[in-house]
């Protein structure tokens, strides 16, 4: 039995394409044509490589899934049906695990399961707030709407992560670089002035004699440095996985020092905030979207929080009385403009505004930290250098002196 895949069109006029598993072409023939379906194409799949493996375990991109979900808005908005849309989204698709996805989509609202279930089939895509808000949309009747706050919100995530990412590159670099340098100069320049040293006899200066123990190590025992890096990042994300772990990473991130720390809570608050109006405003019930909020908001702490907060909400309580015992995740001003928000019925109103105002503060935080971090950078490497030639020059200096 081999796998076929094949293309066809229901009596509508509606395409449709899958994978059925069979004897030969004619056996898919006959069960496409007792499905009420014309048959247009069928082809054996053949056997996946090496690439279309791997394939399967990349993400897809942000920004695929941006453009395809405004796109089905619009189409659905124009008065497509839906599984045509979803065909033309498959047939466009770049990446083969989106494709994938979106064909299994189309497959299971053709058999009549909601959008939203259809989606959380495929979580390593959709996330919560994502189906969550489509959910939301096919119960009040505005699903093009729906997806377009969708889009928008996946617009802005995005946004605020390549911001991140492109502070950061700078950073990267040059701590590749630094390493690269200082395992370089300790492999082969070292060695070069050990052998000089043991001409002049005698002991070595505590600097030096560090600096030539380290060099054995990195030309000697490779393996052993490789196997104590790989064991730290291990048992770093072991350990950052953790309940306990993820609690103490997230806090300590909140109070790195260089204005990192309140990046970091800038961060986490625009997202917070961001997504719990995107929420609100598809119409999610207040409990559900308390609960996505703080699962999909990135640091334990505001989590933690939110967790609270719908004990409140479910008690009949505030949404702010919560956020008050945490105020190294919720500054006094949030708390402030929530419970005005809660007051006067604008929540929606204020969580965009809040959303709007950190989102500005971390690209204006991002760049004064870049202009911090450039410097910084520059003065770590070249202590580094100077470091091992001073250490390398120092023995040479005390022969001098015995010399003289």
């Amino acid at each position: 039995m081999a796998t076929y895949t094949f293309k066809a069109v229901d009596l509508a006029g509606v395409p449709t394409r899958g994978e059925l598993d069979a004897d030969d072409k004619q056996a898919v023939n006959s069960q496409l044509r007792s499905k009420g379906l014309i048959v247009i194409d069928i082809e054996e799949r053949k056997k996946t490589d090496v690439g279309d493996y791997l394939g399967r375990f990349r993400r897809v991109k942000a920004q695929e899934l941006t453009v395809a979900t405004r796109q089905l808005a619009t189409m659905i908005q124009s008065g497509m049906s839906l599984l045509r849309a979803l065909y033309v989204l498959e047939e466009q698709a770049r990446s083969d695990k989106f494709r994938e996805a979106l064909t299994d989509i189309r497959l299971d609202v053709e058999a009549g399961i909601a959008l939203s279930e259809a989606l959380a089939r495929h979580s390593t895509i959709f996330n919560g707030l994502y189906i969550a808000m489509v959910e939301a949309g096919e119960a009040g009747g505005i699903l093009e709407e729906t997806l377009e706050r969708v889009a928008d919100q996946l617009e802005k995530d995005d946004s605020l992560r390549r911001q991140i990412k492109a502070a950061l590159m700078y950073p990267i670099l040059i701590s590749t670089f630094a390493i690269v340098v200082l395992l370089a100069l300790v492999a082969f320049l070292v060695p070069v002035f050990e052998k000089v040293f043991k001409e002049f006899g005698g002991h070595l200066p505590a600097i030096t004699q560090v600096t030539v123990d380290f060099s054995h190590y990195v030309t000697h025992y490779p393996y052993l440095l490789v196997g104590v890096f790989v064991g730290v990042v291990f048992g770093f994300r072991k350990w950052k996985r953790s309940r306990k772990g993820r609690e103490q990473w997230d806090r300590f991130k909140l109070h790195v020092p260089w204005k990192i720390g309140d990046l970091v809570q800038k961060v986490a608050l625009a997202r917070f905030a961001r997504t719990y109006s995107a929420l609100i405003g598809a119409g999610v019930p207040m409990l559900q979207a308390i609960d996505i909020t703080g699962q999909t908001s990135g640091n334990f702490v505001i989590e933690k929080a939110m967790l609270a907060v719908g004990e409140s909400v479910r008690a009949g309580g505030s949404l702010t009385t919560p956020m008050r015992a945490e105020p190294a995740a919720f500054p006094t001003m949030v708390t402030q403009m929530i419970g005005v928000g809660e007051e006067t019925g604008a929540l929606e109103s204020m969580l965009s505004k809040i959303a709007d105002f950190y989102e500005d503060e971390v690209a204006a935080g991002l760049k004064a930290l870049t202009s911090i971090l450039e410097p910084l950078m520059i003065i770590v490497v070249g202590g580094i250098v100077g470091f091992i030639v001073i250490a390398m020059y120092m023995p040479m200096f005390k022969v001098y002196d015995q010399i003289r």
